[in-house]
C-alpha cells in the first residue's frame, strides 16, 4: 500500500507565479497572476492540515506587487518601483490567516530573511543602512549583524537536474533528451521529466518506491519549451504545480 496522502489540491484562476513557505507556521503562500486582466492575487494554505486560509486575495495595488518572503505568520509583499522595471520598492505585511494588512511602508526595501526576521533598508538613504525589523509591526528593531543574523533555512529541497542513470527503474515515459529532475527522500525517489507525446512535449511527475512507480501525474501538456523543475520537497511534503494553475501537496511518510 502506498504511504502517501493528498493534502492539498487547490485550483486558481490565473498562473501561479511564485510560492513561498513560512517554515515557522508551516504555511504555503502563492502569488497568482492573471495577465489578461492585469491582476495579481494571493493565497495562503496550511501545510499542517491542508486548510486554505484565503485565496484570490487582493491588495490595494492590483498588479504592481508580489511576494517577497514569509516569516512567523506574516506574508511580506513588495511593490514595484515602476511598471516597466523589476526594481522593488516598498513593503506590505499580510496576516497569514485573515489576509488583513498589518502595516505598509513605501520607503522600505527588502534585502534578505534571517533567523531573526527580515532585513530592510530605507531606499531614501545612501549608503544603505541595513536593519532588522519586526515583521508583525514593521518597526525597526536594531542594526543588522551578519554574525548573529544568519540566513534562515527554509527547509525546502529542490531536485537535481541529471541524465537518466543506466540502472534506473523503468518509467512509463521515456525522458526527452534523457534528462530528468531527481530527488530522494527516505525510501522515495521523485522524478519529473519531459517526454514526447503525439509529437508534443508533456511534463510528467513520478514517485518511485522499491523500484516501482507508485504514483504519477501529468503536469503540463502541449508545451512549446522545456519547463523548469516541477516540484519541491518541504520536510516530508511534496509540493508541485499542475498546468500552472493548481497546487498539489502530498504527504510522504
Amino acid at each position: 500500500m502506498s504511504e502517501f496522502k493528498l493534502l492539498v489540491a487547490e485550483h486558481f484562476n490565473g498562473e501561479i507565479w511564485r510560492m513561498e513557505v513560512d517554515h515557522i507556521t508551516h504555511t504555503l503562500f502563492a502569488e497568482i497572476r492573471n495577465n489578461a486582466d492585469r491582476r495579481v492575487c494571493f493565497a495562503a494554505i496550511s501545510l499542517k492540515n491542508g486548510k486554505t486560509y484565503f485565496k484570490n486575495h487582493t491588495v490595494d495595488e492590483s498588479w504592481l506587487t508580489g511576494i517577497e518572503t514569509a516569516y512567523d505568520g506574516v506574508l511580506l509583499l513588495h511593490y514595484y518601483q515602476t511598471a516597466s522595471g523589476p526594481t522593488h520598492k516598498g513593503l506590505a505585511a499580510i496576516d497569514e490567516e485573515t489576509g488583513n494588512v498589518l502595516w505598509h511602508n513605501f520607503n522600505y526595501t527588502f534585502d534578505q530573511l534571517t533567523i531573526n526576521g527580515p532585513v530592510i533598508y530605507d531606499s531614501r538613504l545612501q549608503p544603505p543602512s541595513y536593519q532588522i525589523i519586526d515583521i508583525k509591526t514593521g518597526s525597526i528593531q536594531r542594526k543588522y549583524n551578519s554574525v548573529n543574523d544568519s540566513i534562515t533555512d527554509n527547509q525546502i529541497k529542490v531536485p537535481e537536474a541529471m541524465s537518466l542513470p543506466l540502472n534506473f527503474p523503468k518509467l512509463p515515459a521515456a525522458p526527452y533528451r534523457n534528462n530528468i529532475h531527481y530527488l530522494e527522500y527516505n525510501n522515495w525517489i521523485i522524478v519529473s521529466l519531459h517526454s514526447l507525446w503525439a509529437g508534443q512535449l508533456k511534463q510528467c511527475l513520478y514517485i518511485i518506491k522499491d523500484g516501482t512507480v507508485v504514483f504519477e501525474d501529468i503536469l503540463n501538456t502541449n508545451i512549446q519549451k522545456l519547463q523548469p523543475e516541477a516540484f519541491v520537497l518541504y520536510q516530508n511534503q511534496l509540493i508541485y504545480l499542475k498546468d500552472k494553475v493548481e497546487i498539489k501537496v502530498l504527504n510522504l511518510s
